[in-house]
């Protein structure tokens, strides 16, 4: 199999990336007044907040989902930060973690490692999970902060998040989690700025094992968890051999992205590759344990059509295994749940609950009758990949953006760590935070990706 590169160059960026490409020598349009006051404000406020030879507090919190990254980030992040003072860029170091993400920011719930147990940070490089524990709370949703017991009546959860943080004489503020952490993120650094002088620098790092972050080329965890799906599904396509007339449906996080479904499915189909089998003579083969279709919110789905192709192989191979992204119809489910009169569970974000939705069970009822399905199976991969410790790809992608986040901190410089790949050669920078979205779609004209659809007969 082709080996394709490791980024997921979303349609978003390759549009901006498409704008920018010039036919003529004209020189670049002069910036605005507005563009020319807002440049210079912010290279004022970094000089303002320049932390080069003074102690820095550092604080760090984990949000949002799992993914393998958090441990690492946190290991990498903290040696940067010593070996900025080892080497006596500032004069002192203390380093704080906030427990279960924001929650801990609200309640004032944290520790400090002290200096002694530094080296024992080491150890989070391999370990999957948070150290800190996660949870997923929107500091712009007063309602639902206040319900949940974590700021009382009256209160204004930035306000009482700035406070725990000029309270605890936090420098800098690492926010690790995907775009709806990092788009709070944002959001107190405004307030910290226009309420607060801007006095705690916020540099967040991009988690998210779905890829899908505007303008960041690949997002911390994405990659293993993608090899980790594989493995997972490696073992799973066993049970094709459990009954006659199988029918499995891999189900793949990622709401509004498929790249972790495509990117799992490339890598399972990698390693199949590497097997080797009996004679053809056994039902249970190379061909019957393939990936037969791989369904992602990018690509409109036609089940009935879809169905009648995979009937002519599950009457061929006895089985059918199909990928999918959990994201994949779900606007369809939600408009047949509201017709009826059914609330649709949402989070604090607004987001729809797609454990609650249930896609897997909805596909697999309509496509078992379409294929003739004897018995069907839905495994989802998810909380399996996404807890995994960081593989090598990962380790190295955050290391560098650690290292950078925390000379973009000393500069007194905030934004989101990541590959820029909207800026040429996808420098690894401090994204500004308002330019951070989720969403981003994966490009499902990469050559990798149209070369396993084809070959599985899928177009």
């Amino acid at each position: 199999m082709q080996d394709p590169t490791q980024s997921n160059e979303g349609k978003h960026g390759a549009e901006s990336a498409h704008k920018k490409q010039k036919t003529t020598q004209a020189p670049p349009p002069a910036q605005t007044q507005t563009e020319q006051e807002r440049t210079a404000t912010m290279a004022s406020n970094a000089a303002d907040f320049e932390l080069k030879g003074k102690h820095v507090n550092v604080a760090m919190l984990t949000a949002g989902g799992l993914a393998p990254c958090l441990s690492s980030s946190i290991c990498h992040l903290a040696k940067h930060w010593i070996k900025s003072y080892r080497a006596g860029e500032i004069s002192g170091l203390t380093i704080r973690f906030y427990k279960d993400g924001y929650r801990g920011l609200l309640i004032g719930d944290s520790f400090v490692v002290p200096e002694a147990e530094w080296p024992t940070m080491d150890a989070l490089d391999l370990i999957g999970g948070s150290p800190i524990g996660n949870s997923r709370v929107k500091l712009t949703n007063v309602k639902n902060c206040i319900e949940r017991g974590y700021v009382k009546e009256g209160s204004t959860p930035l306000e009482v998040a700035s406070q725990t943080l000029l309270t605890d004489k936090v420098s800098v503020l690492h926010t690790i989690g995907g775009d709806d952490t990092n788009t709070q993120a944002a959001v107190l650094s405004k307030y910290l700025l226009d309420e607060h002088n801007g006095k705690v620098t916020v540099v967040g790092m991009p988690k998210t094992i779905d890829n899908d972050v505007i303008p960041i080329k690949q997002t911390f965890g994405a990659d293993t968890a993608a090899r980790q799906g594989a493995l997972f599904f490696s073992n799973i396509v066993s049970e094709s051999s459990a009954n006659p007339r199988m029918l499995i449906l891999h189900e793949c996080m990622g709401r509004d992205s498929g790249f972790l479904t495509a990117r799992t499915a490339y890598y399972y189909r990698e390693s199949l590759q590497k097997k080797e089998f009996a004679s053809p003579l056994f039902p249970s083969h190379r061909q019957s344990r393939d990936v037969h279709a791989i369904w992602i919110p990018e690509v409109k789905l036609d089940l009935m059509a879809e169905g009648a192709r995979l009937k002519k192989l599950m009457d061929t191979y006895g089985c059918v295994n199909v990928f999918f992204g959990e994201g994949t119809g779900v606007e369809e489910i939600v408009r047949d749940m509201e017709s009826k009169g059914e609330e649709v569970p949402r989070d604090a974000f607004g987001h729809v609950k797609l454990d609650k939705v249930n896609p897997g069970s909805y596909f697999s009822k309509r496509l078992a009758e379409v294929v003739g399905a004897e018995k069907t199976i839905v495994q989802k991969s998810g909380y399996f990949a996404r807890s995994a410790a960081a593989n090598e790809f990962d380790r190295e992608l955050i290391g560098n953006c650690a290292d950078e986040a925390v000379r973009s901190a000393i500069r007194g410089v905030s934004g989101c760590m990541g590959e820029d790949e909207e800026k040429e050669g996808n420098p690894i920078r401090p994204i500004e935070f308002e330019r951070i979205k989720g969403g981003k779609a994966f490009n499902v004209e990469q050559e990798w990706f149209q070369k396993m659809v084809k070959e599985i007969g899928q177009v």
